[in-house]
């Protein structure tokens, strides 16, 4: 079997007519044959590896917080064993955020700025739970900036995960958490969180 076939080389038309004085040969190789590739990332300007990004398989990043009276707010993730904290969406698109409450009720969700005591890329200090502010693609730019992501009575129903997908407004934010207020009008309730980020 033939995997390979002989064309000529635009650049050398001469030497394939004959002409043994041209330095370039008139032929070059085509493969004529399907090879699988795998791209797991590139080299930078700098010569550093940077390894393609890909989407959470579950929902890995999780917080338990207690007894949060009726208008009192949590900030999630806080601190987790594994250091995931803030949230890093560098390459990804998308996050799906997951609640579960043990009161129903109307819950404020509002995406913020990470502790001060982290960084930006390299800038710090930052302002601590913040509204994150920006432009995107889907409301009018004559706007100007408006909160990427922000309700404040979410209704959700108790013990199951209240499931919600974020697409784009919070992709590429560095240092991210989530500002949640039990706004249930019930006794305190215990709110779990977790987090999936999507490519």
């Amino acid at each position: 079997m033939v995997y390979n076939r002989t064309g000529y080389a635009p650049w050398s038309l001469t030497r394939a007519a004959g002409v043994q004085s041209a330095t370039v040969d008139g032929t070059i190789e085509v493969p004529q044959y399907i090879q699988p590739t795998l791209d797991t990332g590139f080299v930078d300007e700098r010569g550093n590896w940077k390894g393609i990004k890909s989407s959470d398989e579950e929902f890995g990043i999780r917080q338990v917080d207690s007894a949060i009276p009726n208008g009192s707010a949590i900030l999630t993730p806080s601190t987790n064993p594994d250091g995931t904290w803030p949230l890093d969406m560098t390459g990804y698109s998308d996050i799906a955020i997951a609640i579960l409450t043990t009161e129903a009720g109307n819950y404020g969700v509002e995406a913020v700025m990470g502790p001060q005591d982290t960084t930006f890329a390299n800038l710090r200090p930052l302002n601590p739970a913040s509204t994150l502010q920006g432009s995107v693609s889907d409301v009018d730019s004559s706007a100007g900036l408006i909160a990427l992501f922000t309700t404040s009575s979410e209704a959700m129903a108790a013990d199951v995960w209240n499931i919600f997908m974020i697409g784009c407004r919070l992709r590429n934010q560095k240092a991210l958490q989530f500002k949640i207020t039990n706004s249930s009008g019930s006794e305190a309730a215990t709110i779990e969180t977790a987090f999936m980020r999507i490519v």
